[in-house]
């Protein structure tokens, strides 16, 4: 029963990637865009044909979900903002871990003959998803976008908490709680775009010693740079004759040896820095606006809560309509989370304003 959910739920991925590419190649000025988006609608609609005889062989009809317009429109959006890379990318998103997913069913279900050559073409055609439109990923950052809104929803979620539980303590001053949260915005702003900047910079710095190391391993032993690969091949799960077939083979190629274990490093730790330091102040901005334009934080409070609000419920239907999720589900989640923090919050203000009397009445 298992794996034919897990079926339904990759025919359902595929079906509506397929029509969201063909959306796209129907739009598409450009005659070898055009012809890329038609050619990859094609292929996701093999694979959803595959995913559907699947479960109709084990007597299960299955219909074609519905694709609406929001859902085709947001992303001719983001063709247009971001070009093919970037569209390609988030199309991919919800399909971001696909491979390991095939690959499990494929080993752990079981297939005939015929539908486990079909589905190891499939994980290759997933595999080759990787490598679309690489070059104009590059160009337009899209490895920093999950980055910007992850880091936009930080800032609104914890700034509106914060402001939150100071509205309990300086009711008569919401100017006070504004410049308050602008003080904290500011100070996680620059704490997440530090932690961003380290992180991605000892990532690099990482791949960089690892291939210092391997290419003196290289110069002085070939045969234990070979014994390096077949490790790393067996710790990622590859059967030992495979592994040791593979690396035999490899271990002339120092360059291939190379890129295979070490990650790309792509990022670039100032722009994700960058990114991430201005997604917080983006969302710190929401909740704090309304505590300098109002009379009292009472009166500031619900405007705060509501924009905030708002601003999550957007931000979840943008991850829902991208990564292909359900928009209630998403959205419920996101804003009750949200909402869920700053009613705490405002509580524990509540009780420090109880406790030590600190009120700014």
């Amino acid at each position: 029963m298992e794996g034919v959910e897990l079926a339904g739920e990759f025919y359902r991925d595929e079906y509506l990637d397929s029509a969201l590419y063909a959306f796209l190649g129907s739009r598409e000025r450009d005659k070898k865009l055009r012809e890329e988006f038609q050619r990859l609608a094609r292929v996701e609609a093999l694979h959803a044909r595959f995913w559907r005889d699947f479960l109709r062989k084990r007597g299960l009809e299955v219909r074609p979900p519905r694709v609406g317009r929001l859902r085709k429109y947001a992303v001719l959006a983001l063709r247009k903002l971001l070009g093919p890379g970037g569209v390609v990318s988030f199309l991919e998103m919800n399909e971001g871990s696909a491979v390991e997913k095939y690959y499990r069913f494929l080993t752990a279900f079981e297939l005939d003959g015929e539908e486990r050559e079909a589905l190891s073409r499939i994980i290759i055609d997933e595999l080759e998803h990787e490598r679309l439109f690489s070059e104009e990923r590059r160009r337009f950052h899209t490895e920093n976008l999950r980055d910007f809104i992850l880091g936009m929803n930080d800032g609104l979620v914890e700034l509106l908490g914060a402001v939150t539980g100071l509205s309990a303590v300086y009711v008569s001053a919401p100017r006070v709680v504004g410049i308050s949260g602008l003080v904290v915005g500011v100070a996680g702003a620059l704490s997440m775009a530090i932690g961003a900047f380290i992180s991605v910079r000892s990532q690099r710095q990482v791949n960089e010693a690892v291939r210092r190391r391997l290419e003196v391993l290289f110069r002085v032993s070939r045969d234990r740079a070979e014994k390096e690969l077949l490790g790393r091949l067996l710790e990622s799960g590859m059967p030992e004759e495979v592994a040791e077939e593979v690396a035999e083979k490899l271990a002339s190629n120092r360059d291939a040896v190379i890129r295979l274990l070490t990650s790309e490093g792509g990022e670039n730790e100032l722009r994700s820095a960058l990114y991430t330091g201005l997604a917080y102040l983006l969302g710190v901005s929401f909740p704090v606006t309304p505590y300098f334009l109002a009379s009292s934080s009472l009166l500031a409070l619900p405007v705060s809560i509501a924009l905030a609000g708002t601003v999550l419920g957007l931000v979840a239907v943008a991850v829902s309509i991208l990564s292909g999720i359900s928009i209630r589900a998403k959205v419920l989640e996101m804003v009750s989370t949200g909402l869920g923090a700053a009613f705490v919050s405002y509580l524990f203000g509540r009780l420090m304003e109880a406790l030590f009397h600190v009120s700014a009445l």
